[in-house]
């Protein structure tokens, strides 16, 4: 069960291979090779981030090895070649570092990483330091969530807390299927709905959702005329036909 919004913290890798800035070329890619890691983060003496090192960043070496054109077949830019020349992380590193604390929510992380282009982001809490790193595999962990724990977020959060009116007055009903959430039922004031669809929408590992909520279930038959009693209207000016 869980009630608030996933955090980072929720779905981060909390042991982290990091480096020094006076890591060298060959031990950065040694450490690469033996953690099956792709980026590092680059740390000072107090463990705060100062850059990241990633292979795009070791492969400039390469691509300057024979000709001065990128993969693209454009010219190298002056800080690409000053990286094809660098030997320790703090030189090869990509600075400043792009980071995300502990307590954001993983849409929050999300939005950074496709804004930013990055694969991963180093996590740190509110003094700076490293606590962890979170990669776009972690976030997607939310829609592992089981059916009925999002099933019941939604009947406590949304459906019980959220609507104006009691809930036997409401009779929304809640089903999830492979995290796609469908609502059924009828509500008293139908200017609800798509507030209904955004909160569940906003529920973490929702895929989905089909929303099937209609007005108020209203009587069959003529209307009741207040003036007469409860007459029907048109049965009282029947009767009063010459």
């Amino acid at each position: 069960m869980h009630g608030s919004p996933y955090t980072v913290s929720d779905v981060m890798t909390r042991t982290v291979v990091a480096l020094t800035g006076e890591a060298t070329f060959k031990d950065i890619v040694r450490t690469m090779e033996q953690w099956g890691v792709s980026a590092m983060p680059v740390l000072d003496g107090a463990g705060h981030v100062i850059g990241v090192v990633s292979e795009d960043d070791l492969l400039r070496k390469e691509e300057a090895r024979d000709t001065d054109l990128d993969r693209g077949g454009r010219p190298l830019r002056w800080a690409e070649l000053a990286k094809a020349g660098a030997v320790t992380a703090e030189e090869l590193m990509s600075t400043p570092a792009v980071t995300v604390r502990a307590d954001a929510t993983v849409a929050r992380a999300a939005r950074v990483m496709a804004r930013r282009g990055v694969k991963r982001l180093p996590v740190v809490g509110a003094d700076g330091v490293l606590t962890g790193i979170v990669s776009r595999a972690d976030l997607l962990r939310v829609f592992l969530r089981g059916d009925e724990d999002i099933a019941e977020e939604v009947r406590r959060e949304v459906v019980d807390e959220r609507f104006p009116v009691p809930l036997e007055s409401v009779r929304v009903r809640v089903r999830v299927r492979d995290g796609v959430v469908t609502l059924t039922g009828s509500a008293l004031d139908t200017t609800l709905v798509p507030l209904a669809e955004r909160l569940v929408r906003s529920v973490e590992g929702v895929v989905d959702v089909r929303c099937a909520l209609t007005g108020p279930c209203r009587r069959s038959g003529p209307e009741p005329d207040p003036a007469d009693g409860g007459t029907p209207r048109h049965a009282a000016e029947a009767g009063n036909t010459p």
